[in-house]
């Protein structure tokens, strides 16, 4: 067993010491001392105890979602074993799992991204290492027959066509199927249509995705809350140390660069305010963490409710209900969303304008220096006080850890946002939100 342990004290500007090896970070954020162990399968897992009396958190992050459906006609099937892994194993079948977690009153659910599958717990810690047997065994021994396989996909292709009454999912739906050509970030985490309605003939499939993406080296344990290692690790090599290695790299393809602007219109059979969505394509995290963070900033100064965008067309003018920035990591270049719902349909074009026309400023001039400084106080700030539960602290740290296999990143992050300055977002924006970049979708309801 390879061990590392790491103490973080602080907040910012305290050296980080470890024992077994040492290690000098400064100006680090995250504000919990944790433990990182990795088993001789490649198993990683993170404890991260917390002031929170009697209470535990336990997410097992896999690194593989929509983003990994590389075969093509084999799309949704990270959120098919979302659903796939509550049928059970033959120690725990569905209904036995689903009863023994009632009896601990333990609160648990899952959900899948474009590029990870997090399942999460959390309970009484008394309760840790009936949890810890549950989860270790069906990720190891899930099994299910093709008949149970079938109402599972049946299932899906319901939630999918319940998601086409829901604008956002078709938007979201069109404008990653127009903005790529080559990577599978053109599908949405549910999938294409046509390949969920031949899931149901794929069962052999099913059985090589799990094998392939549900291995112990793509897998990521955190422990939080009111927890030591001497408690969590013997627990994890007694129930997860015979899990067999064995996963197998996807062979996901470039997105060659974008030439020209794109743009759609989608008419939507339901009722709702006319969306607009411009999206621009982003750099691949955390590769470019730096960039990312300037990304960030421009965002909430450009986009935000405290943005001069944001006043002129909500408040005083009261022409969107919202104008909003959603610009997310990703593994790979993914899309960064600049949102707006408009009240009436004859001030789409105005409002479209405006936004591009804030692109241009901010392309064009520097942002002030003090606001800038006030805005990363906000940001760091505004991560800590989510980090109260040990629920919190594993939902904020999931994407950084599913992206990179780490918490640390969580510090170079946060320390990569303190040394952003004006010149930077004038140089990403002048670098991602550009023309041949853009990809825009207007979305109008049938009735209006």
């Amino acid at each position: 067993m390879r061990t590392l342990l790491v103490s973080i004290f602080g907040l910012f500007g305290i050296l980080l010491t470890g024992v077994g090896m040492n290690q000098a970070v400064s100006a680090d954020i995250f504000p919990y001392d944790y433990e990182v162990r990795t088993l001789d399968n490649g198993l990683k897992y993170f404890v991260i105890p917390m002031e929170s009396p009697g209470l535990v958190s336990y997410f097992s992050v896999v690194r593989t979602g929509s983003r990994d459906e590389y075969e093509p006609g084999h799309s949704g099937f990270a959120h098919l074993f979302e659903h796939m892994m509550f049928r059970g194993t033959k120690n725990f079948p569905g209904e036995v799992y689903d009863r023994m977690v009632t009896q601990i009153g333990a609160d648990g659910n899952a959900y899948t991204t474009d590029d990870y599958t997090l399942y999460y717990m959390t309970f009484s810690a008394s309760d840790l290492e009936k949890v810890v047997h549950l989860e270790s065994d069906r990720f190891q021994n899930l099994e299910y027959s093709e008949a149970e396989f079938q109402t599972e996909t049946g299932a899906v292709y319901g939630e999918y066509r319940k998601g086409r009454t829901n604008p956002w999912s078709v938007l979201y739906e069109e404008i990653y199927d127009m903005a790529y050509d080559e990577h599978t970030y053109q599908h949405t985490t549910i999938g294409f249509e046509e390949d969920i309605k031949a899931m149901p003939t794929m069962y052999d499939y099913s059985l090589s995705f799990f094998n392939r993406y549900y291995k112990p080296e793509n897998v990521v344990l955190m422990v939080v809350g009111d927890v030591s290692p001497e408690q969590v690790s013997p627990l994890v090599k007694t129930y997860y140390g015979e899990w067999e290695s064995g996963y197998e790299k996807p062979k996901i393809k470039d997105e060659p660069p974008q030439q020209e602007p794109r743009s759609t219109e989608v008419d939507y059979s339901g009722r709702t305010l006319p969306i607009i969505d411009i999206a621009y394509k982003g750099p691949a995290f955390p590769e470019n963490v730096k960039e990312m963070a300037a990304i960030s900033l421009f965002g909430e100064m450009a986009f935000g409710e405290n943005s001069t965008l944001y006043k002129q067309l909500v408040l005083q003018e009261q022409k969107v209900q919202f104008v909003a920035p959603s610009f997310d990591n990703n593994r790979d270049p993914g899309l960064l969303h600049i949102f707006s719902m408009v009240k009436d349909e004859e001030d789409v074009e105005y409002v479209r304008e405006q936004i591009l026309a804030t692109v241009n400023t901010y392309r064009e001039t520097f942002v002030d220096e003090s606001e800038l400084t006030e805005l990363k106080s906000r940001q760091k700030y505004q991560f800590l006080l989510d980090l109260d539960t040990p629920s919190n602290v594993a939902h904020n740290l999931a994407r950084f850890v599913a992206l990179t296999g780490g918490v640390q990143i969580v510090n170079e992050y946060y320390s990569a946002l303190e040394r952003v300055t004006p010149r930077d977002i004038l140089e990403v924006v002048n670098t991602y939100f550009v023309e041949t970049n853009r990809n825009e979708l207007v979305l109008k309801g049938a009735q209006q």
